[in-house]
């Protein structure tokens, strides 16, 4: 006769790595003077990145358009060109100046939310395993001493699959001056399933 338990375990781990989503937008009355508009100040905010201590290869494109918009198809009212960015800020308690000093770019820049992550996963996982084989084992002595059975060997383990932990997003960011990021906490779960047998 065996016994199958489920333990659960959680940590707290405060984020230490930002993802900033960012990116300029500029309308002009042709295609080609939009997209070198939108190509310049692309520039400036990289430069303006780099000046607040986000190396080049913690930015990564990931957005470029470039498109008419009508005022009543098929007419014509302006051009459109975007490019987009994701800054990874590995220093979190830098994240307002950065923000401030992409911010301070002109008026062609868009800022289109953040998030949070930690660089270290593994040792928060690690902490939320043995607090969830923890969690069965005082589980699996219960069980036993209410059938009235002494408590044997381990003789399986499996971690349940879940999603992995996902990051705190932020839908926009705040405008006022003053105004704080802060990354908060995440929780970290895991759920283990451990099969014994009675002695």
């Amino acid at each position: 006769m065996d016994i199958t338990v489920i333990g659960e375990g959680s940590v707290l781990a405060a984020p230490d790595i930002l993802r900033l989503h960012a990116g300029v937008e500029v309308r002009r009355a042709s295609a080609a003077e939009a997209f070198s508009a939108a190509r310049a100040a692309a520039t400036r905010l990289a430069e303006a990145l780099e000046r607040a201590g986000v190396t080049a290869r913690d930015v990564t494109t990931v957005e470029l358009s470039l498109g008419p918009e009508y005022e009543a198809y098929p007419k014509v009212s302006a051009y459109r060109a975007a490019q987009g960015v994701e800054a990874v800020v590995r220093d979190v308690s830098r994240a307002d100046h950065v923000i401030d000093t992409v911010a301070g770019v002109g008026e062609e820049v868009r800022l289109n939310g953040v998030a949070f992550e930690l660089s270290d996963p593994a040792r928060a996982l690690a902490e939320a395993r043995e607090r969830a084989f923890r969690d069965a084992a005082a589980k699996a002595v219960q069980y036993a001493a209410l059938a009235g059975r002494p408590l044997g060997r381990v003789v399986s383990v499996s971690e349940l699959r879940q999603a992995p932990p996902q990051p705190m997003r932020a839908a926009a960011l705040a405008a006022e001056a003053g105004a704080s990021i802060s990354p908060g906490t995440r929780q970290v779960t895991v759920y283990v399933e451990v099969g014994y047998v009675f002695a």
